[in-house]
């Protein structure tokens, strides 16, 4: 299957990278390279690219889709929260731009064979890196039934969370969950009826959380925002597109705190805790796509781009 992923915002991201054709930029989610490529375009001789993923495909793809730009570009197979140790691999200490664009790729959703849609019958894997031992079907069906309830309430932020946990442990009970039909029609039955008529796919949220948890989706962005906004450059900027209001909440606070980090009480006249900014959020408010794109692009209705630069001169 062709890796085909629709980049999010294309326009607004590369302006907001602010590109310097011999600055050194990052891609931390390459996916089929489609803001890669357009990064690329835009380094001179002395620019370099890398891009870091962790899925097989999207290192193929990307790989023969910036072939044309020979040595200025590196692919690495790894997840960008070891974005810091790649570097320093690669003999790079500082860069002047980092794009995460997190969330499934088209592709991964598309086929049907890697278990992350509710829409294809698959065997439960989710896995973002195939590496990995762990897949959605171990959690669903060794998982303890408070701990369902509690990653599907707060990854999946679903009000029928309990429910639903109740629900796959009485299932499995019966016979093992293997696949994503099987699992949709449990999720379907602890949900009323007239929930389901009126909103959107029942499955929705709990295969959000099922992929969260399994991927440590969370826990990597929060571990790793802050190292990436100490690997940029002075006047360098992250760009990164979320889709749901979890990644899009610890994105928004990082970054605030980072343009603020003070922790005096407010009566105080003067800092005494002696934490400095380490720049500038330029999105007061996300960057949504706009009413073409979404029509186009419907997967893009829930994306928002927020950028922070970095500024250590006083």
């Amino acid at each position: 299957m062709e890796f085909k992923h629709v980049s999010i915002m294309l326009d607004e991201v590369i302006e907001n990278l602010d590109i310097k054709s011999d600055g050194v930029y990052v891609d931390g989610t390459l996916g089929g390279a489609g803001h890669a490529w357009h990064v690329c375009k835009r380094l001179g001789e002395n620019g370099r690219f890398i891009g870091i993923d962790q899925d097989a495909a999207a290192i193929a793809a990307g790989t023969q889709r910036l072939a044309e730009f020979g040595d200025r570009v590196t692919i690495v197979r790894s997840n960008y929260c070891h974005m810091k140790d790649v570097l320093h691999d690669l003999g790079i200490e500082k860069v002047d731009g980092i794009l995460l664009d997190l969330g499934v790729s088209s592709y991964q959703f598309d086929n049907a064979g890697r278990g992350f849609s509710y829409r294809e019958d698959a065997p439960l894997d989710m896995r973002m890196d195939q590496r990995q031992e762990l897949t959605a079907r171990d959690i669903v069906n060794n998982y303890s039934e408070s701990d369902l309830y509690r990653i599907i309430r707060d990854f999946g932020e679903d009000k029928f969370a309990k429910n639903i946990a109740r629900h796959i442990c009485m299932a499995r009970q019966k016979k093992t969950i293997e696949t994503t039909f099987e699992l949709t029609e449990i999720i379907k039955a602890a949900i009323p009826m007239k929930v389901r008529a009126t909103g959107g796919h029942p499955a929705k949220k709990t295969f959000q959380a099922l992929r969260i948890e399994l991927n440590h989706e969370l826990e990597v962005l929060q571990n790793s925002l802050n190292d990436m906004i100490d690997l940029l450059n002075e006047d360098g900027r992250i760009c990164i597109i979320t889709f749901h209001s979890l990644e899009d909440r610890i994105v928004k606070t990082i970054f605030r705190k980072n343009e603020n980090p003070c922790e005096c009480p407010p009566s105080f006249p003067v800092c005494m805790c002696g934490k400095k900014s380490k720049g500038k959020v330029i999105t007061r408010k996300p960057i949504i796509p706009d009413a073409v794109e979404m029509e186009e692009n419907p997967r893009s209705k829930s994306a928002k781009l927020r950028v922070f630069m970095r500024r250590t001169q006083e």
